[in-house]
C-alpha cells in the first residue's frame, strides 16, 4: 500500500474519532434538553441522528481496510463536552444560553471537520478508496451542520428580538 507509514496514525485517528462520536451522543442529548429555541433543539436532535450514522460509516470504514471496530477515549471531545457542561451550568435558559450552546457546538464541529479532513486525506494517500468515500460523506455532513449552526446563531440565538 502506498504511504504505509501513515497506517498506524490513520488507525489511531479512526479509533479516536469513533470514541468522539460515541461521547458526542451523550452531549448532544444534554444540549438539546438545555436549548430554548426549537430550531436549535431540532438541530441538536438531527446531529444526534447523524452521529449514529457516522458511527455506522466508521464501522464500514474499519471493515473496508480489514480492521476490528474499536474505539478509544477521545480526550479532545471529553474537553469540549466538559466545556459545554460548564456553559449549561453557567447560564439560565434563554437566548444567551442558546448562543453559548451554538458556540460550544461549533467548536465540536470544527474539531470533527479537522479530524475527518485528515482521515480523508490519509485514506486517499493510502488508496483506501472505500474508506475515503465513507469518511468524505461524514466530512460534508459535519460542514453542513456547522453552516446550519451559523444560520441559527445569526438569525435567532445571537440577535435581540426587542
Amino acid at each position: 500500500m502506498p504511504n504505509s507509514h501513515l497506517h498506524e496514525l490513520f488507525t489511531d485517528e479512526l479509533r479516536d474519532v469513533l470514541g468522539a462520536e460515541r461521547q458526542l451522543l451523550k452531549g448532544l442529548k444534554k444540549m438539546a434538553d438545555s436549548a430554548s429555541g426549537e430550531e436549535l433543539k431540532s438541530a441538536f436532535q438531527e446531529h444526534y441522528s447523524q452521529s449514529e450514522e457516522h458511527i455506522n460509516r466508521l464501522k464500514e470504514a474499519f471493515s473496508s481496510i480489514g480492521l476490528s471496530f474499536r474505539s478509544k477515549k477521545c480526550k479532545a471531545m471529553e474537553g469540549l463536552l466538559a466545556e459545554g457542561e460548564e456553559i449549561m451550568d453557567s447560564f439560565e435558559p434563554g437566548k444567551v444560553l442558546d448562543a453559548a450552546l451554538v458556540a460550544a457546538a461549533q467548536k465540536i464541529e470544527h474539531y470533527e471537520i479537522a479530524s475527518y479532513g485528515c482521515l480523508v486525506t490519509w485514506a486517499k494517500l493510502m488508496e483506501h478508496q472505500e474508506a475515503a468515500d465513507l469518511l468524505s460523506q461524514t466530512l460534508e455532513e459535519e460542514k453542513q451542520t456547522d453552516g446550519k449552526l451559523t444560520e441559527i446563531a445569526m438569525s435567532q440565538a445571537n440577535v435581540s428580538t426587542e
